[in-house]
């Protein structure tokens, strides 16, 4: 493998998978080299990586401090490259305009529009109410210790928004049985997670005996609801539920340009994250109202209202969220279920501000203004542009594909009423409602002593959730004691439906018996290129080689470039056990400690990978180019290789940064074929020049890369805990890669849909949803940092506009980036013959009309479709009897499992970030706000590249305020005196502010930390 891919945004744009940075992981090599952790950018979404870095390794420091040892996380900056293009200039310069031709003349296309099919980014917070599930108690004083309920404390701990405090949408909150804890204090009679059954009953219920019942509708029928969205009555799409407040889900209008909002746990109506769903629009009185929105336009049409109404929020224990939430785009903990106690200071000088929950309450209760901006009726306001300043509302009418697993971990717990029939299972996800497991199912001693397996992780899978409170389902088994990486993993890959066991009998026989050699049968129609110098470039660590590069000086200015990759499809004949199990895992998955391959390793490792010196089976794509990359001509076909050498990434960078020094052989790994170092390293730096003009030509025509900081552990070869880590720098060698790769990915894209219009299987990015850029463009203007956000092409020059050497600078550009991944949606793999206008297969952030994955067959399973289809257009084998339904469908399956690895690489990383913080932590760092909200602030960490959600109410405050100065969030703290600081200490926090954090464990969860701010010397 070579370069790499990124979502998130998820995310997490430039970005594609092309290919991960790091794939497979040496354990050994990595506890000494601190190199061992699979970095996945992407590419599509922006979020490119960052391969090489520096490592740092922990010191022996009394106070746990990682200071020292080098090595910053300013990668934002990097790379750039200004295209010179501005608005107006007419359209911008192509590249490789034989890559750029619009699909729609290839094949004659119906001008039918698709409509796109959202993103799993977080919602528009409205009014911005944003609960953690989870309470702190107390301050924590500065000694940094907070404290705050532990999410399985007991049955009947509360995670949700205070009791006097719900959601301001969703009054009558009904969403007590969902998540891990939950209170009593439910306005629908639900009980706590302990019963509440009176004592009269409390050994009468049975396992068939019905709690009390949810208010949750009947799902409609298949029937029901395809005439629904026949006639326009119902919208489908992906439900996303927040992490910090499980009674707020999201799903995005069908043309991606906003997000739905489905308010509370009844009108969720028992959908899971991730499923898919069908959704009716409420009542229009009943959507809700962009507060901020609205009360900018209000000033204009009053200007002279002042610093009243609707400027300052009242200091009441709740957050009416950030103008720009950037929920999980690159934080390394996302805090799934922390909520601190609100303080509930006074202040007597506080203007409440004004909350609207929906438009009906905006025309019965607004100003005149807000009533004429909403098109109130008798006003002279535009109802036009009232509608811009709705979110549409809705409710599941019914899941239309359950794609949450339904598995979940957590701890099991007795009912109040001492059931002994029923246990109760409280999921650690905050998401997942509670659930009734039979008691013969628990350990034998449970009802006895509880409390000896109260730190037990245990998995359950939800089976039946009718209309009770509770779901029913089954408890499948133990994973070990809580808060220790293996069983938190083992939970992770279950939870996320990660097929991790060994492969079976039925597919291990599918493979070639050992030793195997190429078949003769193979050399009469492949080329035969063994005696031509090609080789790889990769991690040092790297296993799994599936792409190798050669070039030849043809002596007349041009050049044959060529890309070999891994012909994985030789060994996967469809319809085959191997190839429906591959076809089933779908991709790789890459955590900190292991990988979990897509193959069996005879496979992965060994018959497919291009290992230096073996023959192996290829597909090649050959370019005839100059040396500014204009393509001359092009060929496709099944090759033989023999690669003369493992280059690492280190390697080819020592040949770029010093291209006049004379390397001896033994400064690289063994060389065969009769090659010698020179060979190798002329040959590199005659791709990095054509690559960077490559690269050039990219970013003038528009492609957009937002880069983010990765981080790698070193891990400590006998307990496998990680004992120092390494910033991950992209550097020339890794962009050498990744421009090749891009360039064979969109080259096969244009011949498979040339050959296979109704087929092709490829991968668009959708343009990012048009109200969340509107809000970052102003945010941005607020901030004094204005932006062009109108295209790819702008963004990219907007955000070069604000590069610098220096750390504020460096650090002002990871928060950009940030900002800016949080609109950005999901690339999805998808069958050319379901959308039927081919306007909307372009890629929004490579900026090119037709793009795919094919250089990574080795872990993605996409790339062996693609690998099919092509073959199959070169007449070496039958089209595929698949219809484009049934490959749309594969399609689909592969952007699940794609989401889910990476979500489960994201949660890996996560885990050892917080051992590695507990290991050598405290320790203080700086840091730069990147979202401001009434008690809580977000922080983005400049060393580490992660960021984390900081509360007030864990700070030794006298007091708070919070004011929105137009849409520029503001937060005023005043420090509390005390012995130490005999005055008052006033400090102002906004976006882009600097302030040092203390990191450190939370002694209540090890794979959890917490960041605490630190008191300010003086008032600033």
């Amino acid at each position: 493998m070579a370069s790499s891919e990124s979502d998130q945004p998820e995310v997490i744009a430039d970005v594609e998978d092309v290919e991960e940075q790091l794939k497979s992981i040496s354990i050994r090599e990595s506890s000494k080299t601190g190199k061992n952790i699979q970095d996945v950018s992407d590419v599509e979404r922006g979020v490119a990586p960052s391969p090489q870095g520096r490592s740092h390794q922990r010191r022996n420091n009394p106070r746990g401090s990682s200071r020292g040892g080098g090595g910053d996380s300013r990668s934002g900056g990097r790379g750039r490259n200004k295209s010179g293009h501005y608005p107006g200039d007419g359209p911008a310069p192509r590249w490789n305009e034989r890559y750029e031709q619009s699909p729609r003349s290839m094949s004659p296309r119906s001008s039918q529009g698709h409509k796109g099919e959202g993103n799993n980014l977080s919602g528009q917070h409205f009014q911005g109410k944003d609960y953690p599930s989870q309470q702190y108690q107390g301050h924590s004083g500065r000694d940094y210790h907070g404290r705050r309920n532990h999410p399985n404390q007991h049955a009947g701990a509360r995670t949700g928004p205070p009791p006097n405090e719900g959601h301001r949408g969703n009054r009558n909150r009904s969403d007590v049985g969902q998540g891990q804890s939950r209170s009593g204090n439910s306005s629908e009679g639900q009980q706590t997670s302990e019963g509440h059954q009176s004592h009269g009953q409390k050994d009468r219920r049975k396992w068939n005996k019905k709690p009390k019942q949810a208010k949750f509708e009947h799902h409609l029928s298949k029937e029901e609801v395809a005439d629904g969205l026949k006639r326009g009555t119902l919208i489908e799409g992906p439900i996303r539920v927040n992490q910090r407040n499980y009674s707020e889900a999201y799903v995005p209008l069908p043309d991606g340009t906003a997000d739905i909002y489905i308010s509370g746990l009844n009108n969720r109506n028992r959908a899971l994250n991730g499923d898919i769903v069908a959704v009716q629009l409420l009542d229009k009185q009943e959507w809700k109202v962009y507060v901020d929105d609205l009360q900018s336009k209000e000033a204009k049409v009053k200007p002279n209202r002042g610093q009243g109404e609707g400027d300052v929020a009242r200091d009441d224990g709740s957050d009416s969220g950030p103008d720009v939430v950037v929920e999980e785009v690159m934080q390394i903990s996302q805090e799934a279920k922390e909520k601190p106690q609100g303080e509930n200071h006074k202040h007597k000088h506080a203007t409440p501000r004004k909350m609207y929950t929906s438009l009906g309450e905006v025309m019965s209760q607004g100003s005149p203004q807000a009533r004429a901006l909403m098109g109130g009726a008798g006003d002279q306001g535009d109802a036009g542009d009232g509608d811009k300043l709705l979110q549409r509302t809705a409710k599941v009418v019914a899941v239309v594909e359950a794609k949450h697993s339904r598995v979940c971990s957590g701890h099991i717990k007795l009912m109040q009423d001492r059931n002994r029939d029923v246990a109760l299972f409280s999921p650690t996800d905050s998401r997942v409602p509670r659930i009734q497991v039979p008691m013969s199912e628990c350990p034998k001693d449970f009802f006895e002593r509880p409390d000896d397996h109260a730190k037990t992780l245990f998995i359950a899978r939800i089976t039946e959730w009718d209309n009770s409170m509770f779901a029913k389902g089954h408890l499948s088994r133990s994973l070990g004691e809580a808060g220790q990486i293996e069983p938190e993993t083992e939970a992770i890959l279950l939870e996320h439906n990660v097929e991790s066991d060994d492969f079976p009998e039925e597919v291990l026989t599918c493979l070639p018996t050992s030793p195997w050699v190429i078949p003769e049968s193979e050399f009469e129609y492949r080329q035969d290129l063994r005696r031509q110098c090609i080789f790889t470039i990769d991690p040092s660590t790297a296993r799994d080689l599936d792409d190798a590069m050669s070039i030849e000086d043809l002596g007349n200015g041009s050049y044959k470039v060529g890309v070999h990759i891994a012909d994985v499809s030789f060994f996967l004949d469809e319809g085959t056990p191997l190839d429906i199990k591959a076809a089933s895992r779908a991709t790789s998955v890459y955590l900190v400690q292991k990988v979990i391959p897509m193959l069996p390793r005879l496979l992965c490792e060994e018959l497919c990978s291009l290992n230096p010196d073996k023959d192996r089976l290829t597909f090649s794509v050959f370019w005839t180019m100059d040396a500014n990359g204009e393509i001359e001509d092009e060929w496709f076909g099944r090759t033989v290789i023999r690669s003369c050498v493992k280059c690492s990434y280190d390697h080819a960078q020592g040949f770029i940064e010093n291209p006049d020094r004379e390397w001896r052989q033994e400064e690289l790994p063994p060389i065969t074929n009769g090659f010698v170092v020179e060979d190798i390293r002329k040959r590199v730096l005659q791709l990095d020049k054509i690559a960077k003009c490559l690269r050039k030509k990219r970013f003038d025509s528009g492609a957009l890369r937002l880069d983010q900081v990765k981080l790698t552990f070193a891990l400590d070869k006998d307990t496998g805990m990680p004992n120092g880590y390494s910033v991950y720098e992209q550097r020339d060698s890794n962009r050498l890669i990744e421009e090749f790769m891009l360039l064979a990915n969109m080259a096969v894209a244009h011949k498979i849909y040339q050959s296979y219009p109704q087929k092709a299987v490829l991968r668009r990015h959708p343009p990012p949803q048009s109200k969340m850029v509107d809000d970052l463009k102003d945010l941005c203007e607020q901030l004094g940092l204005p932006v062009d956000l109108s295209n790819s092409l702008t963004w990219q020059q907007s955000l070069s506009n604000y590069q610098g050497t220096d750390e504020f600078s460096a650090a002002r550009m990871q928060v950009l980036v940030a900002l800016s991944s949080k609109p950005m949606q999901n690339a999805k793999y998808f069958c050319s013959g379901m959308i039927a206008d081919p306007e909307v297969y372009h890629h929004y952030a490579l900026n090119v009309p037709l793009y795919t994955h094919f250089t990574s067959p080795i872990r993605r399973y996409a790339d062996v479709l693609v690998h099919r289809l092509l073959a199959a257009s070169l007449a070496y084998c039958r089209e595929t009897s698949k219809d484009h339904r049934l490959l749309h469908k594969q399609a689909d399956h592969c952007n699940d499992k794609k989401y889910m690895a990476k979500r489960v690489q994201e949660m890996s990383s996560e885990m050892f970030f917080a051992a590695f913080v507990k290991e050598v932590g405290p320790f203080e760092e700086k840091a730069m706000v990147m979202g401001v909200m009434d008690h809580s602030f977000d922080v983005f960490i400049l060393k580490f590249g992660v960021s984390k959600r900081v509360y007030c109410d864990q700070l030794p405050l006298q007091s708070k305020s919070y004011i929105r100065d137009h849409k520029q969030p503001i937060l005023t703290l005043v420090w509390a005196a005390d012995d130490d600081y005999p005055q008052a200490a006033k400090q102002t926090l906004k976006i882009f502010t600097s302030v040092t954090i203390c990191m450190m464990g939370d002694n209540r969860d090890p794979l959890k930390w917490k960041a605490i701010l630190k008191r300010p010397t003086e008032s600033c």
